[in-house]
């Protein structure tokens, strides 16, 4: 299996550990064969990182694939999650175990949601998890400013990344601004708009301009932020696109223009008025 020629630079987390910078993502990709194959290709174009959880229900089809891949396993990073019904400290234990036992190992150990009454006992787990040494690093996903507050008053180990949904179209600048002062890594997902913006005339201009496609102008804005993001596609040709994004920059005119466009665009569920 051939390298990529060229990959964004890794980002490194509070602990020192090397993440990539772009990883590809495997929700909603049925289990079974189609994740397997997905996963498969994607290693194959290049990506490092493979982001997956419980939910998704396809760790072992990823498992498999890089088992299969024949590349070094220090050479990849694996990231998945705790679901809600299994948040608690207990549950989150066992839930590790499933995980690992589909995917050989994780790299990256996320709560998913920021679930009332559970997360901070979920979160203890995946602290135990990290100072055992199980898991290279530990983290969450959809926390809004006043979930870390609560979490960092209570935490022994900080969180190291924190996935949330964001775009041109939605900055979430004061989150951005909070986990660059606290040393948290923002990872954007749904970069692309889930497709919903990607004929926007300001895009398609600026692509034009640029020489690049609307996606890659989408990615380049997230990397310009020195966020890390995941993305997705059962295209080759498209998953190769998306990582090309890494190999160029954006000029301030660009990034000015993209820099407007926040219109507080969710396309998922919005966890910013979570308890």
């Amino acid at each position: 299996m051939s390298a990529p020629a060229t990959l964004a630079p890794d980002v490194t987390l509070a602990n020192g550990v090397a993440m990539p910078r772009i990883g590809f993502g495997l929700f909603r990709v049925a289990p079974g064969a189609t994740a397997r194959d997905i996963a498969a290709e994607a290693l194959t174009a290049g990506y490092r990182l493979l982001d997956t959880a419980a939910i998704y229900r396809n760790e072992t089809e990823v498992g498999q694939a890089v088992a299969a891949s024949g590349l070094p396993r220090d050479r990849l990073f694996v990231t998945s999650k705790v679901w809600n019904d299994d948040q608690g400290y207990p549950r989150s234990l066992t839930a590790f175990e499933r995980a690992q036992a589909a995917l050989g190992s994780i790299d990256l150990y996320l709560l998913h949601w920021p679930v009332p009454e559970r997360r901070l006992a979920a979160w203890r787990a995946l602290e135990d998890l990290y100072l055992d040494g199980r898991v290279r690093a530990i983290g969450v996903s959809n926390f809004m400013v006043h979930h870390l507050d609560e979490l960092l008053a209570a935490a022994r180990v900080a969180p190291m990344v924190n996935q949330v949904e964001l775009s041109p179209f939605l900055p979430q600048r004061e989150l951005a601004a909070y986990c660059a002062r606290a040393g948290i890594v923002l990872t954007a997902y749904s970069p692309l708009t889930k497709g919903h913006r990607l004929a926007h005339p300001l895009l398609v201009e600026e692509a034009t301009r640029l020489g690049c496609s609307p996606a890659q102008l989408l990615l380049r804005w997230v990397l310009a932020q020195g966020h890390a993001l995941v993305v997705k596609s059962s295209d080759p040709q498209r998953m190769r696109e998306n990582l090309a994004a890494g190999d160029g920059a954006l000029d301030a005119a660009a990034l000015a223009r993209l820099d407007a466009l926040d219109e507080g665009l969710v396309t998922g569920w919005d966890p910013r008025d979570a308890p």
